[in-house]
């Protein structure tokens, strides 16, 4: 995985072959950041990675100056490989959450500016990820929620929805905040 962007850029950091990960392309993340970086003050923003597997994104995001981010993930090595990236290049504003995401949503209470979420693509419940974002007020007024899924997945029904980017084989769902 490479950086593209920030105090960070063109750092190639190779995680462990053992995760279980499907990394962002350069070319869609890079689009996504363009899209991101137009749109919010980096400097002001609380940004929650959900399904963050290597980190890619918060590492991302911390690298863009974004003063606060956590990223949630269920398995083990990816939160030991985060914190390892975490601790190598001092990125303590990145906060590693050992979590299944969906209990996560249920309980959490914090607001986010720009919530992302790259969940596994073969996982059904994609769908509920807006729902349970929308239900439990997890975005700021303003906010801004990311999906990426496969093309294939339409997500136009759920709650908040206002476009959908696509990325050859990957999909950006972009949801708004709703009161």
């Amino acid at each position: 995985m490479r950086i593209i962007g920030g105090k960070l850029k063109g750092i190639r950091m190779n995680a462990p072959a053992s995760l279980p990960v499907r990394p962002t392309t350069d070319m869609a993340k890079e689009a996504l950041f363009n899209i991101l970086y137009n749109t919010y003050d980096f400097d002001s923003c609380r940004v929650l990675d959900l399904f963050s597997g290597t980190g890619n994104i918060s590492i991302e995001f911390a690298s863009r100056g974004i003063q606060e981010v956590t990223a949630v993930d269920k398995h083990s090595g990816c939160i030991f490989w985060l914190k390892s990236v975490i601790e190598k290049y001092e990125l303590n504003q990145i906060n590693p959450q050992k979590a299944d995401v969906f209990k996560f949503l249920e309980s959490h209470t914090k607001s986010y500016q720009i919530i992302f979420a790259d969940p596994p693509y073969d996982l059904t419940t994609i769908p509920l990820i807006p729902q349970l974002v929308a239900k439990n007020k997890l975005l700021t007024e303003n906010g801004l929620l990311v999906v990426e899924h496969p093309s294939l997945l339409k997500l136009k029904d759920q709650p908040g929805f206002k476009e959908t980017r696509r990325y050859g084989n990957s999909s950006f769902s972009f949801f708004d905040y709703t009161p």
